[in-house]
C-alpha cells in the first residue's frame, strides 16, 4: 500500500500504465527514462525502404520550391502543385545546373553594358553590427570605448585576405590608388610667408617674425677658456681683499688717534638735502627728477609697463605683537562674607572625609584638642583630682602643637636656590613679553657707591646694557622686561640721592681701581667734590624687538667721543651718545 501510494506522486510511465502518453517521464536518478514509439515492438527492425522513399519525396519537394522562385519562371511552374515527381536522373540536374549558370551570367553582362564608366559609382558596404557583438555565446554588446579596437582590427583581416580572382566587369574598373588619396587629404602645414604675415590685419608686429616663422636649428661651438683665465680673476679678488682690509686697519688706527672725533654736535644733525626723485616715485615718472611732470607723456600712469594695475594685492595677515603684552585677566575677587563661607564649606568637606575615614578604620582617632578654656569640660573629674598636673599637661600639649605648627612652616619654606630659580623664571617670562630700553644722562658719577648701585641693581634684575663715564656727561643704557625696568627707573629717579658725596672707602692693596682724575671722590685740594647740582635725567624710553647687548657690560671709561661712540657701536646705539650731548635739561 504504501509503495502504491509513493508512485502516486510520480508520473506515470506508457508501459507501467495504458493510457497513451507522450510525456518521458524522469526517474529518480535524475536522467531522462528511454521511451519507445507505440508502433515499435521491441526486436523488430527500421525498413530501408520507406526511409529512401521518404527523402527522395523531400529532395523533389526541396527542387519544385527552387523551380518557384526562380525569376524566369512561369506563372504555371509556379501554380503548380507541390505534388511528388519522379526520381529525375544526373543529367538532367547537370543540364538544370549549366542553364542557370548561363542565366546569371547573361543577366550580368546585361547589367554592364547598361552602365557607363562615369555613372559608375561605388556603393559603400552597409554598416553591420556584428563587430559590437561579443565572441562568446552570451550574444552581449561590447562597451562603445572597445569598438575601435575591434573596427581595427576587422580592417586589418579585411586587407590581409585575398581579393578573389575572377574577371567581372566590377573587378575591372580602375580605382584611385590610396596614396594619392592620403595626399588630397594631407594638410599644408607649412609656415605662412612674411608677405602673408604682414597682409594679415591680426598680425601683432612688435612679436616680430622671430617667433613666428620658423628657424634652422644651428650648433653651438665649444669655447674653451684660455689657460690661467681663472688664476687672473682669483689673483684680482685677492687684491681687492688685501685693499678693502688694509682700508679697514687704517680707519681702525685714525679712530684711535681721534682723528674722526666731532667736537661739534652741529654737524651730527645736519639734515641731509632731499633727493632729486623719492623712490617710491621712481617707478611713475620716466626720468630722475620732478621736472618733467608737467609733461604727461613722461608719465607711467596710464601706460603699460606702469606699477599700478587693476589687481589688488592682499598682504599677508600675522598677529599683531601688542597682543602679547597684554596683561593676564585678574580672577574675580570676592568680599569678606563670600570668602567666609568658602572656607566654612571646604573645612566642613574635609572634616567629612576624614570622619568617614576614622568610621572605617583607615585612620586612627585624633586626640582631644585640650586649651585652658575648655579644660575642665574635657578632663573633668581628672581636673578636680590634680588640676596642677592637668593644667601643666595642657601646657604642654599647646606647646607641642605651637612648635608643629611652626615646623610645618618652615618646611614649606623655599630654599635659597629655589627661591633664585624662581626668580629667574619670573624674569625670564616677564623679557618674553617684551624689551624695553631706558637711556639716562648724569652729570657726575664722582661718587662710588652711585655706581656700585647702577650696577648690582642691573645684575639683579637681569638688565643688560652699559655705563659710558665720559670728562662731560655719563650715559646709563639698561634694556630689559617691563616689571625690571620700572623697578630700576624707581633706584634711577628716586631712591639714589644723587646730591650726596661720601668719602672713598679704605680698600685693600691691590684692589684699588685704577679712575681718571675727574673719577674721583676728592679734588685737587683734597676736599671732597661738590654735586649739590647733581642730576639724573631720563632722556630715551621706548621698546626694542630684541636685545642689544648681550649682558651687562659695567662701566665704561672713555675720555673721547670717539671711544664712546665705539663702545656704543656693538649695540647699535650710537645715536644715542649725539641725543645726549644735544638734551637740554628744562628749567
Amino acid at each position: 500500500m504504501a509503495d502504491r501510494s509513493s508512485n502516486m506522486l510520480k508520473r506515470l510511465h506508457p508501459e507501467d500504465d495504458e493510457l497513451d502518453s507522450q510525456k518521458r517521464v524522469r526517474s529518480n536518478n535524475g536522467s531522462p527514462r528511454p521511451t519507445t514509439p507505440a508502433s515499435a515492438t521491441p526486436g523488430t527492425k527500421p525498413d530501408v525502404n520507406q526511409m529512401l522513399a521518404a527523402a527522395r519525396a523531400r529532395a523533389e519537394e526541396l527542387k519544385a520550391r527552387l523551380a518557384a522562385n526562380r525569376p524566369g519562371a512561369t506563372n504555371s511552374s509556379a501554380s503548380a502543385s507541390p505534388s511528388p515527381a519522379p526520381a529525375a536522373s544526373a543529367s538532367d540536374r547537370i543540364a538544370q545546373l549549366k542553364a542557370r549558370v548561363a542565366a546569371a551570367t547573361s543577366r550580368s553582362a546585361a547589367l554592364s553594358s547598361q552602365k557607363t564608366p562615369t555613372s559608375a559609382s561605388y556603393t559603400p558596404p552597409a554598416y553591420s553590427d556584428d563587430t559590437s557583438r561579443a565572441r562568446g555565446g552570451l550574444d552581449v554588446g561590447l562597451h562603445p570605448a572597445l569598438l575601435a579596437d575591434v573596427q581595427q582590427d576587422s580592417q586589418r583581416n579585411k586587407s590581409r585576405t585575398p581579393h578573389p580572382k575572377f574577371a567581372t566587369a566590377m573587378g575591372n574598373q580602375r580605382t584611385e590608388s590610396p596614396t594619392s588619396a592620403l595626399e588630397k587629404l594631407q594638410l599644408d602645414l607649412s609656415a605662412p610667408s612674411l608677405e602673408e604675415l604682414k597682409a594679415n590685419p591680426y598680425f601683432d608686429p612688435s612679436l616680430g617674425t622671430r617667433n613666428v616663422l620658423p628657424r634652422e636649428r644651428q650648433t653651438r661651438q665649444l669655447i674653451f677658456n684660455e689657460k690661467g683665465k681663472y688664476i687672473q680673476q682669483a689673483s684680482a679678488l685677492r687684491r681687492q681683499a688685501q685693499l678693502e682690509a688694509m682700508k679697514k686697519k687704517i680707519a681702525e688706527h685714525a679712530r684711535q688717534a681721534g682723528l674722526e672725533e666731532d667736537l661739534d654736535t652741529e654737524k651730527a644733525f645736519l639734515v641731509p638735502a632731499p633727493p632729486e626723485i623719492e623712490w617710491w616715485d621712481e617707478g611713475l615718472v620716466d626720468g630722475k627728477s620732478y621736472e618733467v611732470i608737467d609733461d604727461p607723456s613722461k608719465l607711467k600712469i596710464d601706460t603699460p609697463d606702469s606699477i599700478i594695475t587693476i589687481y589688488i594685492q592682499h598682504p599677508v595677515l600675522i598677529e599683531p605683537p601688542q597682543e602679547k603684552n597684554n596683561p593676564a585677566p585678574k580672577p574675580m575677587y570676592l568680599t569678606s562674607k563670600e570668602q567666609a563661607k568658602l572656607r566654612r564649606q571646604r573645612r566642613l568637606a574635609e572634616l567629612k572625609e576624614q570622619q568617614a575615614k576614622i568610621r572605617l578604620g583607615l585612620e586612627p582617632p585624633p586626640p582631644p584638642k585640650v586649651k585652658k578654656g575648655n579644660l575642665m569640660r574635657v578632663l573633668g573629674e581628672e581636673a578636680v583630682k590634680d588640676p596642677t598636673a592637668v593644667e601643666a599637661r595642657v601646657n604642654r600639649e599647646i606647646a607641642e602643637r605651637a612648635q608643629k605648627h611652626e615646623q610645618a612652616n618652615e618646611e614649606r619654606k623655599l630654599t635659597k636656590e629655589e627661591r633664585h630659580e624662581k626668580l629667574e623664571r619670573q624674569q625670564e617670562i616677564d623679557a618674553a613679553h617684551g624689551i624695553y630700553i631706558r637711556v639716562y644722562k648724569i652729570d657726575s658719577l664722582a661718587n662710588g657707591k652711585h655706581r656700585y648701585q647702577i650696577s648690582v641693581n642691573a645684575d639683579q634684575n637681569k638688565l643688560t646694557g652699559v655705563v659710558i663715564m665720559h670728562p662731560r656727561l655719563n650715559l646709563v643704557i639698561v634694556e630689559g622686561g617691563e616689571h625690571s625696568i620700572r623697578k630700576y627707573d624707581k633706584l634711577m629717579l628716586h631712591r639714589i640721592r644723587w646730591q650726596e658725596m661720601e668719602a672713598p672707602r679704605a680698600v685693600e692693596d691691590g684692589n684699588r681701581e685704577v679712575l681718571a682724575k675727574w673719577l674721583e671722590a676728592e679734588d685737587e685740594n683734597g676736599e671732597l667734590r661738590d654735586l649739590s647740582m647733581n642730576k639724573c635725567d631720563l632722556i630715551f624710553s621706548g621698546q626694542a624687538k630684541q636685545r642689544n647687548f648681550r649682558k651687562w657690560l659695567g662701566a665704561r671709561v672713555c675720555e673721547t667721543d670717539s671711544q664712546a661712540k665705539d663702545v656704543l657701536t656693538r649695540g647699535k646705539m650710537e645715536s644715542f651718545w649725539n641725543l645726549a650731548k644735544s638734551f637740554k635739561r628744562e628749567v
